[in-house]
C-alpha cells in the first residue's frame, strides 16, 4: 500500500507541473509571444508590388545559325573556296594574282601555266604559306560560330504613365562567344548607330512575371559581321593584323611567291617575267582577295536582318526595396527577317537583365 501511495503521489506532482508549464505558456501571458493584441510584426510580411521603373542593362543571347542569311554563307564559302582544292591554296593565291597582272601576255602566260605553277608552289608551300591552310581554315569555322553565339548588348528603360508601363529598348553593340571567347563590342566604338525600339509595352504582375510587347530590332548584320571578323577573329589568329588584309599578307611571303613563279616559268618556257613582277601582283591580287570578301560581307546589309521580338521573364527584388533589380530566365520568340522574308525565331533565344 505503501507503494501505492508514493507513486500515485509522483503522479500528483508531475500532474501538476505539466499543468503550470501550460499556464506560463498561456496566450494571455504577456512574456509568450503569441499574439498578445493582435498588431504584430506579421503585418510588414504582406506582398508589395515591384516598382519596375528605371534603367536596366539586358543580354540578349540568339543561336541564329539554323536561320544564317543566305549572304552570309556565301562569305564562309570564300573561305572554304581558298582552302578546298587539291592544290589549294596555291591556286587561289595564283587566281588573285592572276586577276591583278595587268601585262596581257604574261597574265596569258600564267594562265595558260596556272597548273603547273600550282603544283611548283604548292611544293614550296612550308616557306611560301605555312600557316594559310590551317589559319584560313580556323578564320571560316570562327566565322560561322559568330552567328551560332550571337548576343546583343541592350539598355531597357521603363516608364509609368497612365497607370501602364512602356519602354524603350536600345541595342548599344553586339556580344560574341568564339571558341568559349567571350567579346564585346560597342557600336558608338566603330561610328555604327544604335538601334532601338520605343514605346514598347511591358507589364510586371504581383508574382513577378515581366511581359516584353512586341518590338522589332533591324541590325545592320554585315557590318556587325565585319566587326566580329576584324576585331575578335583575326586578332585571335594573328594578334599583328588587324584585318584580312593585313592577315592574309602576314601568311603569305609574296616575295616568295614571285621568285617561285618566275623559276617556275622559266623551267616551262624560258623566259618568267621577273619575280619582282610577280611579287607585286602577289601583293596586288591578296588585296583583290580580301577585298572580295569584305564586299560580299557588305552586301548582306542591302536587307536590313531583323528581330521581331516579344518577350516574358521573372523579375525579382533581390534587396527588398519593392523594386524591381534583376531580369531572369527571360526568353524571346518571335521572327528573324532577312531580305523580307520571315523564319521563326530559333528556340534558346534567352535574356537576363540588371538594374544600373
Amino acid at each position: 500500500m505503501k507503494t501505492t501511495k508514493n507513486i500515485a503521489f509522483a503522479l500528483a506532482l508531475a500532474l501538476g507541473a505539466v499543468a503550470t508549464g501550460c499556464a506560463s505558456d498561456s496566450p494571455n501571458d504577456p512574456g509568450s509571444g503569441g499574439g498578445g493584441d493582435g498588431s504584430g510584426s506579421g503585418s510588414d510580411d504582406a506582398p508589395h508590388a515591384m516598382d519596375a521603373t528605371g534603367k536596366y542593362q539586358v543580354r540578349s543571347t540568339f543561336d541564329i545559325a539554323s536561320n544564317m542569311p543566305g549572304k552570309v554563307g556565301e562569305v564562309t564559302n570564300t573561305f572554304i573556296a581558298m582552302t578546298d582544292d587539291a592544290t589549294d591554296p596555291a591556286k587561289w593565291i595564283l587566281d588573285q594574282i592572276i586577276a591583278k597582272t595587268t601585262n596581257s601576255t604574261l597574265k596569258s602566260i600564267l594562265t595558260s601555266a596556272e597548273p603547273f605553277v600550282a603544283g611548283y608552289l604548292n611544293d614550296r608551300l612550308l616557306e611560301i604559306a605555312p600557316d594559310f591552310v590551317t589559319t584560313i581554315v580556323q578564320v571560316g569555322n570562327d566565322f560561322g560560330q559568330m552567328a551560332k553565339n550571337f548576343g546583343l548588348n541592350e539598355t531597357l528603360d521603363v516608364a509609368q504613365g497612365g497607370g501602364a508601363y512602356n519602354a524603350n529598348v536600345t541595342a548599344l553593340g553586339v556580344h560574341f562567344k568564339v571558341d568559349s571567347i567571350e567579346s564585346d563590342i560597342t557600336f558608338a566604338d566603330h561610328s555604327i548607330a544604335n538601334v532601338s525600339a520605343a514605346n514598347v509595352a511591358l507589364s510586371l504582375d504581383a508574382t513577378g512575371k515581366i511581359d516584353i510587347g512586341e518590338h522589332k530590332l533591324p541590325l545592320s548584320y554585315g557590318k556587325v559581321l565585319r566587326l566580329g571578323l576584324d576585331t575578335v577573329i583575326i586578332p585571335a589568329v594573328d594578334p599583328s593584323a588587324s584585318n584580312l588584309q593585313t592577315l592574309l599578307a602576314d601568311l603569305v611571303d609574296c616575295n616568295a611567291v614571285g621568285t617561285a613563279i618566275n623559276d617556275a616559268l622559266v623551267s616551262q618556257f624560258g623566259f618568267g617575267g621577273g619575280a619582282s613582277t610577280w611579287a607585286g601582283a602577289c601583293t596586288a591580287g591578296l588585296q583583290l582577295g580580301s577585298s572580295a570578301v569584305y564586299s560580299k560581307i557588305d552586301s548582306i546589309d542591302g536587307s536590313a536582318l531583323e528581330f521581331g521580338l516579344t518577350g516574358v521573364a521573372k523579375g525579382v527584388d533581390t534587396n527588398h526595396d519593392y523594386k524591381l533589380d534583376t531580369i531572369q530566365t527571360g526568353k524571346w520568340t518571335g521572327t528573324l527577317s532577312y531580305g523580307g522574308t520571315p523564319a521563326t525565331l530559333p528556340d534558346g533565344s534567352t535574356f537576363t537583365g540588371t538594374r544600373m
